[in-house]
């Protein structure tokens, strides 16, 4: 076991042991081209009950996992929590479950660590469905140096709520117990802030780097999760050292980029002309002419004409983000699908 390592890649789970077996069999092929010195893996089962002890098992005869396994349930913010407190490493990249990196992310993001010293480094994620190789959106870009953490942290703005996309340098906070962060499912976006903000400088790698299954999450509120409480930590970190501009630039572009789609997939769940509740959001983002024109139609139109202007804004969205390449690859690969599924070879 390695007692000082580099980087730690620490993965929590529960009862998802076939998506597991998935991220760990990619993970040992990375780490095959790598000096394993430089690395520690940690898998933290959350009391399990599906295969998920055999598949940690199996994984360890061509992985060296430190595996922990929970006696009980203790709720998916603490096992979150659990896995920073436990990383040895000088960085820790928390790992979802059903996440991989791509072929070549381990080797390069050693490399970059090794060479230079950021608090932050956010990876770009892209969704997959069946074949993440296949379903690549393209590199994308290189990667972007930020002395200013507000900046960054504008820049970045929803990424810092996805685990799989946050590298963060561990290091920086010796003092901090991550179970003071739990209890709004975002215990990642506190880790992010609170290292970020004390960083000489942070780092946002523009080039997809990290393939996360889609539409494989939930169990939460999204609106009190993502409006609400996200707002609320914003808040909280003004006194650290977060610009107002910096909070509002973050919510700006969430609305513009990121709310839109996920309240279109709200609304295309939906089978009856049943409106969204407006309440949550609107405390929150109501001051902004923005969510008037941009959100707030996806949520209270009739069906229909929501899902057409949420269609239309999520498309403007992504192109205005830098996600275009990814939204035809989306697109292409749902249409070569349906022509495969119809016409079998």
């Amino acid at each position: 076991m390695v007692d000082h390592p580099l980087l730690t890649i620490a993965i929590p789970t529960w009862n998802r042991g076939d998506y597991l077996e998935q991220t760990l069999a990619q993970l040992a092929r990375e780490v095959r081209t790598i000096d394993q010195e430089l690395l520690e893996v940690i898998v933290s089962d959350n009391a399990s009950g599906d295969r998920t002890p055999t598949v940690v098992a199996e994984a360890q005869a061509v992985l060296e996992i430190r595996s922990v396994r929970n006696s009980e349930n203790i709720g998916s913010d603490a096992n979150i929590a659990q896995c920073f407190n436990l990383a040895r490493g000088d960085y820790v990249l928390i790992l979802g479950d059903d996440d991989l990196l791509i072929d070549g992310c381990l080797a390069w993001l050693l490399d970059v660590l090794a060479r230079r010293t950021f608090g932050v480094v956010c990876l770009r994620a892209y969704g997959f469905d069946g074949d993440f190789r296949r379903e690549y959106p393209g590199n994308g870009g290189g990667a972007i140096e930020f002395k200013s953490p507000s900046d960054f942290f504008v820049a970045v703005n929803s990424r810092i709520t996805l685990i799989s996309s946050n590298v963060l340098q561990k290091a920086l906070v010796p003092e901090i117990d991550a179970r003071s962060f739990c209890g709004g499912n975002l215990v990642q976006v506190h880790l992010a802030l609170e290292i970020g903000l004390k960083a000489p400088a942070n780092l946002y790698v523009e080039s997809y780097k990290i393939a996360c299954k889609r539409n494989n999450s939930g169990g939460y509120d999204f609106t009190r999760v993502f409006v609400s409480e996200f707002g609320r930590i914003l808040d909280q970190y003004r006194a650290k050292g977060l610009s107002e501009s910096a909070v509002r630039g973050i919510e700006d572009n969430m609305l513009f980029s990121y709310l839109p789609y996920y309240f279109l997939r709200q609304r295309l769940r939906s089978k009856t002309d049943e409106r969204l509740p407006t309440d949550e959001v609107r405390a929150r983002l109501g001051g902004r002419p923005l969510f008037w024109v941009w959100v707030y139609p996806i949520l209270a139109l009739p069906r229909p004409l929501a899902i057409g202007w949420g269609s239309l804004v999520t498309g403007l969205g992504r192109i205005g983000s830098g996600d275009l390449r990814r939204g035809v690859r989306f697109l292409y690969n749902r249409v070569a699908r349906g022509i495969e599924a119809r016409y079998p070879v």
